[in-house]
């Protein structure tokens, strides 16, 4: 049974996202600040004038992680907020001596400023990506309490800052939706050795059989040593010990190893541990899955198969939290309900998914997309621009260990692009970027085309009669695919990528009380029986298409007014679950039978 709205309400009662919020990089001890905070708005942005970051208290309450625009924060006010402030006063423990105190957000939109004490202690830019602070200079182990202060600023009319789905009108409107201001992810206090582990870059290697890890280190110390240990749950497996240098590379080998896939996610059990003569001063539990993704001759393939990915668009928006889910089981719960319906995965659209996402997905099998919140960003300006690859840069660093995450996809529908040069500047950036950080993926640079340069051709595609449908997607030799955005001369042409329609559907299902302020792509459905035809016609057409290679269906849920989901919002069902998923299911994820696809002229 679906969780309701009240039930996802009475788990985050007590203390709210209680839990570990970073489960690929976890260290033991921690302190959760999320629950109540002081706060207050800044509507004219004056607050630092008034000697706010002094503040000792404000005029309303607010529970953190939730933002000001949800129920679940206890405020829910949902018109523009160009500013906001939070306060609340913190201890570090008399045991954390020794240690540097971090200070992390999983998530604040847009312009962090953090004080301590009046001190100000660091700005982090982005919607979604996650930053930290070290503050042991101004909050030491056992001296006593010590006040912090947060303010974020959010101009998402400003083109110059990530917003994805938040509306830009005054009310949600067809498919844009309720904001979201400050923070809306954990913040945590912990303590980390100063020559400990900052982060891993662990990449599996099934065709040599064996796992490599690429270690970084707050500070380095050819003295120290890193020792990591993989298990596969009932025994070691591997073991390697390194010296604490950031040039390092340990270098684990597996054999005949487990690999992770969506019909078995096997997961092997990982420890960090550093060293200083002989005494450890840092432990990491993580966890890795040994599989491969690559794209070749036309096709997508996980674990050197040929694989269908059947995937659903997920907004990640939450009826009572907003882009906030209400409690842990909430992330979970979304993706067994998609899984229940067919799909191996999902398109994260629109939105910087939090870790915990991440985290189920990779317990649970489930291929993912990692996508930024790129629309409202002006991406013929430079400072959008420069916005924009700071943030992504931080989120493919932070999410590129997890085994369900097989495709990175910045952008989504870059229709505005004008050929001013700064578009395809940025999105060769992006690309090489995102390469350089991360070579084991594949890159779609735009959603929906606007593709410069591009590892999967991505196409959307909301034609609802399944024999133009299929006109539209076979290929014929000599002549360019259908693409979105053909007319514009600035663009790639089309080089034999994998060609996936990443958008389509999109099926109103719309209560008849409901229809006048719903919105859904194309005429409403008006029985059952005609909502199920229409979508398997649809999904026939597309396994009639052999160059269609994996498809992305629009959506997993309704979100406010745009009512084309699986599910409701509430995440209660709308349809038979079972004949959904026959429908999806008619394309098998394996594809055995490998064709040689046509030649496209350029």
């Amino acid at each position: 049974m679906a969780l309701t709205v009240l039930a996802w309400t009475l788990c985050a009662a007590a203390q709210p996202r209680a839990e570990y919020p970073r489960p690929q990089f976890e260290r033991t001890e921690w302190l959760n600040l999320n629950g109540t905070w002081n706060f207050t708005f800044d509507f004219g942005q004056t607050g630092r004038e008034r000697n706010w970051q002094n503040a000792k208290s404000f005029d309303r309450q607010i529970t953190v992680p939730f933002c000001p625009e949800s129920q679940l924060s206890g405020i829910a006010y949902t018109d523009f907020i160009p500013a906001v402030w939070y306060q609340r006063t913190v201890s570090i423990p008399v045991s954390w001596a020794g240690s540097r105190v971090r200070l992390n957000f999983g998530a604040s939109d847009y312009e962090t400023h953090v004080y301590i004490d009046g001190h100000e202690v660091g700005t982090h830019y982005g919607s979604g990506s996650s930053f930290s602070f070290d503050i042991t200079e101004l909050a030491r182990p056992g001296d006593g309490s010590h006040n912090l202060v947060v303010w974020v600023k959010d101009n998402l009319r400003d083109g110059r800052q990530t917003g994805g789905k938040q509306a830009y009108e005054l009310y949600s409107n067809g498919c844009m939706y309720t904001r979201t201001t400050g923070i809306w992810q954990t913040v945590w206090l912990e303590p980390v050795d100063a020559e400990g582990l900052e982060s891993v870059f662990a990449v599996p290697d099934i065709d040599q059989q064996q796992l490599v890890v690429h270690p970084r280190f707050f500070k380095e110390s050819n003295g120290n040593r890193l020792t990591v240990r993989v298990s596969d749950g009932k025994k070691q497996v591997a073991v390697a010990t390194t010296p604490c240098t950031n040039g390092a590379a340990v270098v684990l080998p597996i054999k005949k190893p487990r690999l992770w896939s969506p019909e078995q996610p096997f997961l092997y059990d990982v420890t960090y541990e550093v060293t200083r003569d002989g005494k450890v001063v840092d432990r990491i539990r993580s966890y890795v899955g040994m599989r491969k993704v690559h794209v070749e001759g036309g096709y997508f393939y996980l674990n050197n198969q040929p694989y269908y990915q059947r995937l659903v668009l997920d907004q990640g928006f939450y009826p009572d939290g907003i882009w906030t889910a209400p409690s842990d089981e909430a992330l979970r719960r979304d993706i067994e309900l998609s899984k229940a319906v067919g799909f191996n995965g999902a398109r994260l659209h629109q939105k910087s998914f939090e870790e915990r996402y991440y985290y189920w997905a990779d317990r649970l099998g489930y291929l993912t997309w990692g996508e930024s919140a790129s629309w409202g960003l002006n991406v013929n300006d430079d400072v959008a621009a420069r916005n924009f690859i700071g943030e992504w840069t931080e989120l493919v660093e932070r999410d590129r260990n997890h085994p369900s995450l097989v495709t990175w996809t910045p952008f989504n529908e870059t229709w505005s692009s004008n050929g001013s040069g700064v578009y395809n500047h940025l999105m060769e950036d992006v690309y090489r970027i995102t390469r350089a950080i991360d070579p084991t993926r594949p890159v779609n640079d735009a959603s929906g085309d606007g593709h410069v340069r591009t590892d999967i051709w991505a196409q959307h595609n909301y034609e609802r009669d399944p024999q133009k449908l299929v006109d539209q997607l076979t290929f014929h030799e000599g002549r360019e695919p259908y693409r979105n955005q053909a007319d514009k001369s600035y663009l790639a042409k089309y080089d034999g990528q994998p060609y996936m329609i990443d958008e389509f559907g999109g099926l109103p299902w719309i209560r008849p009380e409901e229809r006048s302020t719903s919105w859904g792509y194309g005429s409403n459905i008006d029985t059952l029986d005609d909502f199920y035809r229409i979508l398997q016609d649809e999904v026939d057409a597309l396994k009639r298409c052999p160059n269609v290679v994996g498809f992305c269906y629009t959506q997993i849920t309704d979100v406010e007014q745009e009512k084309n989901g699986i599910y409701y919002y509430d995440r209660s069902p709308k349809f038979d679950t079972g004949r959904i998923r026959a429908i999806f299911e008619r394309i098998p994820s394996v594809i055995t039978d490998v064709q040689k696809l046509p030649v496209i002229e350029k």
